[in-house]
């Protein structure tokens, strides 16, 4: 096994520990034989990135192979050649086989010579594979592996809520996505994944929801935020303006003398979910003309400087 290990992880040779352990984890998974029984390659594969993680995977080995102590075996090179059980009883599995007795038949392993998959993987991962994974009855029926789906939503159907069609394997699946559905938040839909295995149930679908951004709407929870930009007649006068709601326009008063970051509160008028209900939070933003405005100048000369500052 000559080749370069860190090829075969497909990773650099700066790679981090947990890099190498992720590397290592999705290809094993990739090309386990028990998902493979198909493709006489898998074997091949499974025990060659095996036997790649033995070594990168293991920060002394890793020392010996990046200094060309060992070879890709695991063995020693130059001087040290000649020494141990047939020069690699202390570096890899024994006898330059990472599965020791080998596969037993389509049962899944022989006696990996101490190697324990579960301290890399965690038990879970066996989910995926059939009864013959480390030889006996104890990983029997398992539930099929969950699929990961990221779906992109309006703004404003996350916030009423809304329906979405959605192509899991070939066939299009209506989407409930509930009132109030926060960016990042996942859906599962029970069973739509992949099949079990020795009579496990299926797994599970996991949609990701990505929300996109609305132009002038913004949420806080269940609150729905939004900057009403007011001119300094409607600032001083006061003033009745239409706004935007999720759920259509309303008329606000705007009280006079209002001043930019002042809030105002339409209650009931936010997100609505089956236990709880929000308001639509207004923030005033007084907004000067922008030409310049030989009145506004005269005028602003009429007026007497007041405190607005503390400090």
């Amino acid at each position: 096994m000559a080749d370069d290990l860190y090829r075969i992880l497909g990773v650099n040779k700066n790679a981090s520990e947990s890099e190498i352990k992720s590397a290592y984890r999705k290809l094993a998974r990739k090309y386990h034989p028990d998902l493979n029984k198909d493709d006489k390659n898998a074997a091949e594969k499974f025990k060659e990135v095996s036997n790649a993680y033995d070594i990168l995977g293991n920060e002394e080995k890793r020392k010996k192979y990046d200094n060309n102590e060992i070879d890709a075996e695991g063995k020693p090179t130059g001087f040290g050649a000649g020494f141990g059980a047939g020069g690699s009883g202390t570096y890899g599995f024994g006898g330059g086989n990472p599965f020791g007795g080998g596969f037993r038949g389509a049962g899944g392993f022989g006696g990996a010579q101490g190697f324990d998959f579960s301290s890399i993987f965690g038990d879970d991962i066996f989910s995926q594979f059939g009864a013959g994974a480390q030889g006996g009855g104890k990983y029997g029926a398992r539930k099929g592996q969950d699929i990961s789906y990221n779906m992109r939503v309006d703004f404003l159907d996350a916030a009423r809520g809304a329906e979405k069609k959605v192509n899991i394997g070939g066939k299009e699946v209506n989407v409930k996505i509930p009132a109030g559905m926060q960016n990042g938040q996942t859906l599962r839909l029970k069973g739509m994944g992949n099949s079990g295995l020795n009579g496990g149930e299926n797994g599970d679908v996991l949609i990701t929801v990505n929300i996109a951004e609305h132009p002038y709407f913004k949420n806080d929870k269940l609150d729905i935020l939004l900057n009403l930009p007011i001119s300094i007649k409607e600032a001083i006068s006061g003033a009745k303006i239409t706004v935007p709601t999720i759920n259509g326009k309303v008329a606000v008063k705007v009280p006079p003398f209002s001043s930019s970051g002042e809030k105002l509160r339409l209650k009931g008028q936010g997100i609505k979910t089956k236990s709880a209900q929000g308001d639509q939070i207004v923030t005033l933003q007084i907004m000067l003309p922008k030409d310049k405005s030989t009145e506004l100048e005269k005028l602003s000369q009429n007026i007497e400087n007041y405190a607005v500052r503390s400090f």
